[in-house]
């Protein structure tokens, strides 16, 4: 559901309003507030209220001062272990004002809108039918109660019970230069990942035109139909009503005028057939089931040529929207199942992204439709293959990065970027892998590598400190107070959360098989949480490497040769350097160091019960046989500048979509109200920027530390 600016923003002043009448309430603020002082900068109001409304439970965003840092990462995640990335919130509010062109949502009137879910009403259904039945009609949106709802404690107090890098390993830095602050993503437009595909190549969206094709219809298939012949063929695809065939009447009878509305009926609508008839003299087109439900997953083979590849690859320029959200809403436009999508890579939400993306027999001139109804999209450079694309075989993302307000002197800001561009920074996974609240996400999974089963249960469900919406809140009080997943679950307004997937397992499969209750989630979400156990063990014991033996590879050290990793002997330590040494994410097709650190792993995880030697699972799914991971990153083609500015709205750079419109790129002045810090890397997968950023910056990342530091002006 694509949600007007407007009313977003009247969501958050609404959020920020109810926060100010607890405040007084409780005699924290007065009933006639003095004026803010001018020397506030106005980011940190936007970005505070920004962070009272947030979008998800799983939360990885902030905007601050001296902290100043919004970390929220675009990183170039493992999309083997990180497909589906965990979303973040909306911390500024300001619509670009150099973004995309598009103004209005899409009127049925001239473009196929996205289907309504199908009635729960239709026959009889499975209580799995209901349920998916209800998933369809919450879309993304939230009841008017849910969205208003807010904590009596405000985010600051909330987050007092949140991690700290320091909770999750992340101790070290590599660079000795004195640190300094910056403000990260004021602007969402202040974060700009371009991905770098299997050839190397940058991905720009620099061509919008369609490729030549003699085969595709003409534009008029995309006006010959009425909204409300579009709307009767819509529910007749999606099997909303009894009827089994729509009939449009051919007003003006031409051979030309049918092929029209023939080839309109079936390129809009998959998975309907068509027929001509004649009914007491006039022409009929009448459209039908062809293959049943199952056609809407599966395009037509017929109607593809031949000749031409079946997949049409394409660049997707999005903003502020994360990778899967946006297959969502692509595929929902056009009557498609998202799953005939495929991509390298998945990319956050708060940030500007270009990345490749390939679907099944959609045509570039459809795809190109979606330009005129789309807001904050844009597809172009088209063109057919063979083959969709795969996740992991992207080499990394470029990332151009803007940091402002900062408060570092150029000599500071050049020793920073020196370090990062000569050392780099060390490869910790970032706070966004573990979660924000008081329950992190690598307890559940030690829990399911534990094989306690109650315990992974208990973690999810239970009530806990932190930044979360109310009725999640809610669900969870229900829940521990009756154990009754049905009642837990009727709490949720939105089912799709991690917590609504496991109470409707517990509902279908009882309390005494959770193991099948917790299977119901989504295969990736499942193994997120053993990931970040990996992960939790890999920081803690990458800073202990590093606090014993510094930045220089020492004998016993872990390289890759190939995929096989080998040993470092005395004899060949300078044939490397630390950027050549691996550590190992626990498993059982890994060996470990062959110094302390070996049996550093090995203390760590027989703290947490579990067996170095075995771990293998009874149930393969959580079975981990471990990875290699280098534990200093180098960035390629880093470069930077500062720049002196006036308008804290103002944009510093131009993105794919300003060079199309021929804007020309901004100029600076010499001198201005503020500096900011233009930062361009390229990282490779399974990297964290915020990292990079951290680096720079000499700063704690987690949503803890910096909330705290940014809330003294309420005070």
């Amino acid at each position: 559901m694509l949600i007007c600016p407007c009313h977003r923003l009247l969501q958050v002043t609404l959020a920020a309003a109810a926060l100010l009448r607890q405040k007084r309430s409780a005699g924290l603020v007065s009933s006639r507030p003095s004026p803010r002082p001018r020397s506030q900068a106005p980011g940190s109001l936007k970005c505070f209220l920004g962070v009272l409304k947030m979008e998800m439970t799983e939360m990885t965003g902030m905007s601050l001062k001296r902290g100043c840092l919004a970390m929220e990462d675009d990183d170039s995640a493992a999309p083997a272990e990180e497909t589906k990335k965990q979303k973040v919130s909306e911390c500024c509010l300001t619509k670009r004002q150099d973004g995309l062109q598009n103004d209005c949502l899409p009127n049925r009137e001239n473009v196929p809108g996205p289907p309504e879910p199908v009635s729960a009403k239709r026959g009889k259904m499975t209580s799995d039918d209901q349920l998916e039945e209800e998933e369809e009609e919450e879309e993304d949106g939230l009841s008017e109660e849910g969205e208003e709802e807010e904590e009596a404690e405000s985010f600051a107090d909330m987050m007092k019970h949140g991690l700290t890098e320091l909770d999750v390993g992340i101790t070290k830095f590599v660079s000795s230069h004195q640190g300094f602050s910056g403000i990260l993503k004021e602007r969402y437009s202040d974060f700009v990942v371009h991905e770098i595909g299997k050839d190397g190549q940058i991905s720009h969206l620099d061509d919008l035109s369609v490729p030549v094709d003699d085969e595709d219809p003409s534009e008029d298939v995309f006006t010959v139909l009425t909204a409300e012949e579009k709307q009767q063929l819509e529910e007749l695809q999606l099997f909303k009503n009894k009827e089994t065939s729509v009939a449009i009447e051919v007003i003006e009878d031409t051979k030309e005028k049918r092929t029209i509305i023939h080839q309109a009926i079936k390129s809009l609508f998959p998975g309907l057939e068509t027929k001509t008839e004649d009914r007491e003299g006039r022409k009929y087109i009448v459209a039908y089931h062809a293959a049943g439900k199952k056609a809407l997953a599966n395009p037509r083979k017929h109607s593809w040529p031949k000749s031409r590849g079946s997949y049409c690859h394409f660049v997707l320029y999005k903003e502020n929207k994360d990778t899967m959200d946006a297959i969502n809403v692509l595929s929902k436009y056009l009557r498609v199942k998202p799953n005939i999508f495929s991509y390298m890579g998945t990319k956050d939400k708060r940030a500007i992204t270009v990345q490749e993306i390939a679907v099944l027999k959609i045509t570039a001139q459809r795809l190109a439709h979606l330009n005129k109804c789309l807001m904050n999209f844009k597809l172009g450079n088209f063109s057919y293959q063979k083959n969709p694309l795969k996740l992991g075989e992207l080499q990394g993302n470029h990332f151009t990065v803007v940091l402002r307000n900062i408060t570092g002197t150029d000599d500071q800001v050049q020793q920073a970027m020196n370090s990062l561009k000569e050392i780099g920074f060390i490869n910790y996974y970032g706070m966004q892998r573990f979660g924000t609240t008081a329950v992190p996400t690598y307890q559940v999974g030690r829990a399911i590598l534990q094989n306690s089963w109650t315990e992974v249960m208990d973690l999810i469900l239970k009530p806990r400190s932190g930044a979360e919406k109310g009725y999640l809140v809610k669900c969870r009080e229900e829940w521990a107070k009756t154990k009754d997943p049905a009642a837990a679950l009727r709490k949720l307004p939105v089912k799709r959360c991690v917590e609504g997937q496991l109470l409707r397992g517990l509902s279908k499969y009882g309390m005494k098989n959770i193991v099948s209750a917790f299977g119901i989630i989504p295969r990736n979400n499942r193994l997120m949480y053993i990931h970040s156990y990996q992960s939790y063990v890999w920081n803690n014991m990458v800073s202990k490497r590093i606090e014993d033996y510094g930045l220089k590879p020492v004998p016993g050290d872990l390289v890759l040769k190939g995929a096989t990793a080998t040993y470092i002997e005395e004899e060949d330590v300078d044939n490397y350097s630390i950027h050549d040494v691996v550590m190992p994410l626990p498993g059982f097709d890994v060996i470990y160091p062959k110094h302390k650190i070996s049996e550093a792993y090995r203390e760590m995880l027989t703290a947490d019960n579990l067996d170095i030697d075995n771990m293998r699972h009874k149930i393969r799914d959580y079975s981990l046989s471990g990875a290699y991971r280098k534990i200093i990153i180098r960035p390629q083609n880093v470069s930077w500048e500062v720049v002196a500015y006036d308008d804290p709205k103002i944009p510093l750079f131009n993105t794919d979509v300003d060079n199309l419109e021929g804007k020309p790129p901004p100029v600076f002045a010499s001198e201005g109200k503020y500096r900011a810090l233009k930062m361009d890397f390229s990282l490779p997968p399974s990297t964290y920027a915020t990292m990079a950023i951290r680096e720079v910056l000499k700063m704690d990342t987690s949503i803890k530390n910096q909330t705290q530091m940014n809330t003294t002006w309420l005070r």
